[in-house]
């Protein structure tokens, strides 16, 4: 690993200053570091470490290539996804991402997210990358040059003196905090229970290929993903609002597994799995930030704003804002007028405020109908599958330019026909 001498550290001075070595960070700093710039990565953690977002989509394949990292990903034996199944009571049906309206990637990797992260981390630092791991940022002075306070794993503080700040903290949310920039989230508060298993599935039918979302047979706003890995594994997950998971009894697990066997699709799948992780729970995770980017800084993923895992936007969002972030930043090192509302903020959130048109009708129900609907024009099924394989920034596809009155149409089509 790539990383200075801790007895070596005094005050630092970097072009650019990455808070977090996940997704959003180590892409960041390829990209940057192939454009000859100093930047300086700080992870609080030490990896591998656990995190979901597992099911990565196939958008992240472009960002991952343009950062010279797609040979480590595709040689590391992930498991091979290309589409996404969805199932209620007795209906069932999928998506294949190779046949969307989107040019790009069709094809991805489900990956446990531990291994995932350090890979792309350990592959920034093989190409040059300087990463501190064990490295805390304590506060953060804006009135100059950004100056970043950050303390070791010995409790040595020292300063980095950067140019510019990439906050890539993902739920750490460091800048937000330490810049009071935090306000609600316009979306319900959700919880989510999850583990990973060894699932021991012996159904033939099983498409490990696909991430499987399954709904909920009584209450169509609690849903599950079941993501397949390459070691007979899955990472296993239910979500819903906290009323509705609030009367489950027992640990963790116990309350996992009894709404889990409440669908019976999976109570049938899962019938001989055995938990291997610790099972843990994430409330109210949906965020949002008054400022997403200034001269000085730019948010990246959930560092700004974090939807819902239902369509696994997350690491498309963080690698997406990773790419559209350095771009802009390129231009303002170079010496070159960057508006960051109008060059990164506003591009950035068009991709964003479509997935959250999605979520917010999942949850509504209007988007299930859609999912389900068997009879549906095979150009629109293409389309929405764009949005489904991470390509929301599309504005060629109508259900990116036109989301809502698009959605809200091929609803009232499918609900007419249905009746």
């Amino acid at each position: 690993m790539h990383s200075e001498s801790l007895n070596s550290i005094n005050n630092l001075d970097v072009d650019v200053a990455i808070i977090g070595a996940g997704p959003s960070g180590a892409i960041a700093a390829s990209l940057l570091h192939q454009q000859g710039k100093k930047v300086l990565v700080l992870e609080k953690q030490h990896f591998p470490r656990f995190s979901i977002g597992e099911s990565l989509l196939p958008c992240c394949m472009q960002f991952i290539a343009q950062a010279g990292m797609l040979d480590a990903v595709e040689q590391a034996g992930f498991q091979f996804k290309n589409g996404a199944a969805f199932r209620y009571q007795d209906q069932y049906t999928t998506f294949n991402f190779t046949d969307k309206f989107t040019a790009g990637p069709g094809t991805t990797f489900q990956v446990q997210r531990g291994q995932f992260d350090k890979l792309l981390a350990d592959t920034a630092a093989k190409q040059g990358v300087n990463i501190h791991y064990g490295h805390t940022v304590t506060q953060v002075d804006l009135h100059a040059d950004p100056v970043l306070q950050v303390t070791d794993n010995n409790g040595t503080e020292y300063q980095v003196n950067a140019k510019f700040i990439l906050d890539a903290s993902g739920f750490g949310r460091v800048l937000p905090r330490l810049l009071q920039l935090e306000k609600p989230s316009n979306l319900p508060s959700r919880s989510a229970i999850f583990t990973h298993i060894e699932d021991n599935i012996d159904d033939p039918t099983f498409d490990r290929n696909k991430i499987l979302i399954s709904v909920h047979p009584q209450h169509k706003d609690i849903w599950y993903w079941l993501i397949p890995f390459s070691n007979n594994r899955c990472s296993i997950g239910v979500v819903g609002e906290p009323h509705l998971l609030q009367h489950l009894e027992g640990t963790l697990a116990q309350q996992l597994f009894s709404i889990v066997n409440q669908e019976p699709g999976l109570k049938r799948l899962l019938a001989n799995a055995n938990i291997v992780q610790e099972c843990a729970t994430l409330k109210g995770y949906s965020a949002n930030v008054s400022t997403l980017a200034t001269n000085q800084f730019a948010l990246l993923g959930n560092a700004g704003e974090f939807l819902d895992p239902v369509f696994s936007s997350g690491v498309t969002i963080a690698m997406q804002s990773a790419a559209m972030a350095v771009e802009s930043l390129l231009k303002q090192l170079n010496g070159e007028k960057v508006d960051w509302q109008q060059d990164y903020a506003e591009p950035l959130m068009k991709g964003v405020n479509t997935f959250r048109t999605y979520v917010q009708a999942w949850y509504d129900g209007r988007f299930q109908d859609v999912i389900f609907y068997q009879q549906g024009n095979p150009t629109i099924k293409q389309m929405i599958c764009s949005i489904l394989a991470g390509y929301a920034w599309d504005g060629d596809n109508p259900f990116v330019a036109e989301s809502e009155r698009r959605l809200n149409t091929i609803v009232e089509l499918c609900r007419e026909t249905a009746a």
